[in-house]
């Protein structure tokens, strides 16, 4: 890994500070390794903290009374979660899983508050940072409520295309049963769909990497919500 305050200067919520800053931040910053399927926390453990991801990846889940997984977001390299036990002085509200081999840094509630009241400025850009997170959730449950599969997974396709860089040639970083939860659908239901999609000429499927053939229909069906 570079050096920790490099890394934290091109951290959103850290942009701007100074560098006796950044070395203040890395002071009280942890870093913990997880295996895949490895769980950072569960839902109702204590909120000790928060999180930023370094490599890997990490979701944000909640289990209904059935056992159903829920994925509420996927977390990648410079993400942050758990942010809202920094201020609620809570319990995590959802639990969170290594889906890789992940590194990442925990900034411990009590110290980070001290570093917040010596620069309050902190607390602006973490809020900034959380307001984003809830739109995304908020997009999200909008996308599960209002439109059909095949136009979740048209948007989760753009999302990711989007997240890296414009490249119609895309590698999804989940499983499909991962994405299956993401999307608020069953794998089998999901498989089917990849399928009607490369029937349809709107992708190409291999294994984890995924080609958009027609770039234009793709939005149309994101706008639509179905076939």
């Amino acid at each position: 890994m570079e050096n920790i305050p490099d890394f934290f200067s091109r951290l959103p919520f850290f942009e701007g500070l100074k560098q006796n800053e950044l070395n203040d931040i890395a002071a009280i910053a942890v870093k913990k390794h997880y295996s895949r399927g490895e769980n950072v926390f569960f839902e109702g453990d204590p909120g000790h903290g928060f999180y930023v991801v370094v490599r890997g990846s990490v979701k944000i889940y909640k289990e209904s009374f059935d056992g159903k997984e829920v994925i509420i977001h996927i977390c990648g390299p410079l993400d942050q979660f758990g942010q809202v036990a920094v201020y609620a002085g809570m319990t995590f509200p959802a639990s969170a899983m290594a889906i890789s081999n992940t590194e990442v840094i925990l900034f411990p509630r009590l110290e980070f508050l001290e570093l917040i009241k010596k620069n309050p400025s902190l607390a602006l850009s973490m809020l900034s940072t959380l307001s984003l997170r809830i739109r995304q959730v908020t997009s999200q449950l909008e996308s599960i409520a209002l439109k059909e599969v095949p136009g979740r997974l048209a948007a989760y396709l753009m999302y990711v295309m989007y997240e890296q860089n414009d490249q119609e040639q895309i590698r999804l970083g989940i499983s499909r049963v991962e994405l299956a939860g993401f999307l608020g659908t069953t794998p089998e239901t999901l498989s089917r769909i990849l399928a009607k999609f490369e029937e349809e000429k709107l992708i190409k499927v291999e294994k984890r990497e995924i080609t958009i053939l027609n770039l234009r229909d793709m939005e149309v069906l994101v706008s639509k919500g179905r076939f």
